[in-house]
């Protein structure tokens, strides 16, 4: 007798979490808000447990309200009497559809039971797919660049709904950003793209992220030094990691210093 909102993951259907799969199998009834997490949720699920929702591709807020409110009194019922399953395309709490409805129905059914499982969010699926390392201690902030946005200021920066690359671009660039893209990353609709040139991706796409990081920053994490050891001794020597009192330096005996960028402070996006 629980709604789950269930985090599909960034998009392709192995990547749903062995939970969020289970959960859809014993679930009555799926509903999505999207084309896109529909198929995914038809890859764990049979046509017939789908349930249909309609939202308006619209900015009103009136009818954006109206709609919720809607498909909070259809989900509400079942949920009442079984287990229904919200699906979203990344993480629930991420850039999701799923905060509308979770605020809709504790608004206008705070008797239905919510919980929620998460999923892997293109927020942090991006690392794998662009091939970047975020560092252990490194400042990582996430903004929204849509409509050819420039936000600046972090060394590091995630930009989602990248919908004028050229435009964001340029202004990076003024900044003294390097800037890499990725296009619907983990997704098995549409092209993946991974790319450093913002013509290739010119035309409007919801699912482009950045990824933004200003050109002199440089952090030396303890471990890189074992590269240049390699290089010059081929191993590196027990000698090598303790100080002269024969006590272990964890850090390679040197002082690292850290940057730290600030942190920060709806469709079918789950993240993107």
């Amino acid at each position: 007798m629980t709604l789950f909102g269930v985090g599909l993951g960034p998009g392709e259907a192995d990547l749903v979490t062995v939970r969020g799969k289970q959960v859809l199998e014993e679930a009555d009834v799926v509903y999505s808000p999207g084309r896109l997490s529909r198929s995914v949720a038809l890859k764990h699920v049979d046509e017939s447990k789908i349930g249909d929702l309609d939202f308006p591709m619209t900015k009103d807020e009136e009818k954006l309200r109206s709609a919720w409110k809607e498909a909070a009194a259809e989900i509400a019922p079942n949920a009442r009497e079984g287990d229904v399953a919200f699906v979203t395309l990344g993480d629930p709490n991420v850039y999701s559809t799923f905060g509308h409805l979770r605020r809709t129905i504790d608004a206008f059914h705070p008797d239905v039971e919510l919980e929620i499982v998460p999923g892997v969010s293109a927020v942090t699926a991006f690392a794998t797919a662009m091939g970047v390392e975020i560092e252990a201690g490194a400042g990582l902030s996430l903004r929204e660049a849509a409509n050819g946005h420039s936000p600046t200021g972090p060394d590091r920066m995630i930009l989602f709904k990248v919908t004028d690359a050229p435009a964001t671009h340029e202004g990076l660039l003024e900044a003294g950003y390097d800037v890499t893209y990725g296009r619907r990353l983990f997704m098995e609709q549409g092209e993946t793209l991974v790319t450093d040139d913002p013509a290739e991706i010119d035309e409007r796409d919801y699912y482009t992220l950045a990824y933004a990081v200003k050109e002199d920053l440089e952090i030396e994490q303890a471990t890189a030094a074992f590269e240049h050891d390699g290089e010059e001794s081929g191993t590196a020597s027990s000698e090598d990691d303790s100080t002269t009192s024969g006590e272990p330096v964890a850090d390679g005996g040197k002082t690292i210093e850290l940057e730290r960028a600030e942190g920060c402070a709806h469709g079918d996006c789950g993240g993107h």
